[in-house]
């Protein structure tokens, strides 16, 4: 960091198709130059501590290691690194995940090419970019109430197709207990129906399949 020249940067990515994009996009602008990708989080981690760029530019969903785990081990290592996260979902848990974890941006892959370039820029100079429609999600979901740590199991389980009766059986809890947890997701995210509420909650991040 500091140093002269262009801004040096990494990008982490499982799709090599839009590695390529950020890399036609980066050579085509002087004060940027790529030099490094990774295919998951493993390898961003590796890389970083072997290239200390002065962007890493990071996809939340990955192989081996997703991005948020990558984040923690590169900030744990190096507290000062400018981390972007790139992704395909205008979730605002896994936004705020990201950025208390130590993330200094925040972009859909959908606006990288209007976002990218300000971004790294802006990053690189020690503010945040986050796009203003995740900035928005943020402060929704900031006012409302959040799910407990349970109620994301419930959901997470009814995600994966099991009946109220499976949860409780996995859960170690009573059938009746896992529909009271049930009727407070669909309040709390403001949901029709127990599908409604796995469409909500895998939107905004909340869960994760």
């Amino acid at each position: 960091m500091g140093r002269a020249g262009p801004i040096r940067i990494v990008v982490a990515d499982d799709h090599a198709m839009l590695r390529d994009g950020i890399t036609n996009y980066i050579e085509n602008n002087a004060d940027l130059a790529l030099v490094g990708e990774a295919e998951n989080g493993a390898q961003a981690v590796e890389l970083y501590r072997r290239l200390l760029p002065d962007v890493l530019l990071l996809d939340v969903q990955m192989p081996v290691m997703g991005g948020l785990d990558a984040i923690d081990a590169i900030i744990g290592e190096f507290p000062e690194a400018r981390i972007i996260v790139l992704t395909t979902y205008d979730g605002d848990a896994q936004a705020m995940r990201a950025l208390r974890a130590g993330a200094r941006g925040f972009l859909l892959k959908s606006g990288l090419r209007r976002e990218l370039g300000d971004a790294i820029r802006q990053v690189h100079a020690g503010r945040r970019r986050i796009q203003p429609e995740i900035a928005s999600a943020i402060a929704i979901g900031a006012i409302e109430d959040a799910l407990t740590g349970r109620e994301c199991q419930v959901l997470k389980l009814a995600a994966n197709g099991n009946a109220n009766r499976q949860i409780a059986h996995l859960l170690g809890v009573s059938e009746e207990t896992v529909k009271t947890h049930m009727r407070s997701i669909l309040s709390k995210l403001d949901a029709r129906d127990r599908t409604h509420a796995v469409t909500i909650a895998l939107r905004r991040g909340i869960i994760e399949l």
